[in-house]
């Protein structure tokens, strides 16, 4: 009897303190995991994590020139804005950010919010290393830092859209 041919079947469980995982400037704050990626899949169309933004921190307007960005809400509430159309998000809601979408998000409850995000093709990750602090399990969250001097360069070499002039 033959056995039964694998095609690639991967699979993988990822505990919450087993990604790599950083510290997140001003105006995000909290923390950054990712769980997913090329790096530790033979997957290469896409990237996956969790993201965690404490009271009254947001994401700042951007966009992807390539990628889209899917979040799912898991814990507390906000408002993201996608050009101009601002929404409540609640735990269960799901967002879809398509190509160019500039997209804004804030915490405006008063408990940290967890968003699990996938993001496709990958890249975010990318992003998330080069502007953030290297994070460990157990470890405090550091005092607030700002985004490093050459983040225009790092949004230009990662193709993000950069925010409207409001």
């Amino acid at each position: 009897m033959s056995e039964e041919p694998n095609f690639g079947r991967f699979s993988a469980v990822i505990g919450p303190d087993e990604a790599a995982s950083w510290w997140q400037p001003m105006p995000s704050r909290g923390f950054v995991s990712v769980a997913l990626s090329p790096e530790n899949t033979p997957y290469d169309g896409f990237s996956s994590g969790v993201q965690v933004l404490p009271p009254g921190c947001a994401v700042r307007e951007h966009g992807h020139q390539r990628n889209h960005e899917l979040i799912f809400i898991h814990k507390g509430t906000g408002e993201v804005t996608i050009e101009d159309d601002t929404y409540a998000i609640e735990p269960g809601s799901i967002v879809l950010f398509g190509r160019h979408a500039r997209h804004f998000l804030v915490n405006t409850g008063d408990e940290d919010m967890h968003m699990f995000w996938v993001f496709m093709p990958p890249g975010l990750e990318d992003w998330f290393a080069a502007i953030g602090k290297p994070r460990t399990k157990g470890e405090a969250m550091p005092e607030a830092f700002a985004r490093p001097d050459n983040v225009a360069d790092v949004q230009a070499r990662l193709r993000f859209v950069p925010p409207k002039d409001r």
